[in-house]
């Protein structure tokens, strides 16, 4: 089964993470949800607290098939400031694993140098963050192993996206039917 890390720090966006969590889980991905404050609770942006099921530091990396990060504000500042989490992404690129972000949360892919001449996409206002990307203004985008996302509106068909990537397109299609996705 493959197994994904979402990961949520202080300031995460609730729709994405939970949506996201939920679509995958439904598709009987094993999802992983990690948090990198050092505490299990993890407050959102707008106060809704969610209990992850590991602290980064206590995650097996080598067990973790792809990498997932919800946007907002200032969740996803503080996801671009976490040193361990930086190096995951940068040693999940090399080694083309599939990463994922949406919202604000593609600047921490655009910081690192990783979406150079890469279709991408972000929440309106931080293009300036995907450092040379090929800003598409799509609602989801996915260019070799990175999918991101415009931001809430569109989490579940970002979630559809990963399961596409990674269980194809017959099972994302069922589930677009099943949860009535338009």
């Amino acid at each position: 089964m493959k197994n994904i890390a979402v990961h949520l720090a202080e300031g995460f966006e609730e729709i994405e993470a939970i949506s996201i969590i939920d679509v995958l889980r439904r598709a009987s991905l094993k999802v992983t949800v990690v948090s990198v404050t050092g505490d299990l609770a993890v407050t959102g942006a707008h106060q809704i607290q969610v209990t992850a099921d590991k602290l980064f530091e206590d995650v097996d990396y080598s067990e973790i098939e792809m990498l997932v990060l919800p946007g907002g504000m200032p969740g996803s500042a503080n996801l671009k400031a976490h040193g361990g989490l930086r190096e995951q992404i940068l040693n999940f690129n090399d080694n083309e694993k599939p990463l994922g972000a949406i919202c604000a949360a593609p600047m921490v892919f655009g910081n690192l140098g990783l979406l150079n001449n890469k279709k991408a996409t972000c929440y309106p206002g931080f293009e300036e963050e995907l450092h040379g990307a090929i800003i598409t203004g799509n609602d989801v985008e996915q260019t070799g192993n990175i999918i991101t996302g415009k931001g809430a509106g569109v989490a579940i068909e970002f979630a559809l996206k990963i399961v596409e990537t990674l269980k194809g397109k017959e099972l994302a299609d069922e589930l677009k039917k099943k949860m009535i996705v338009k």
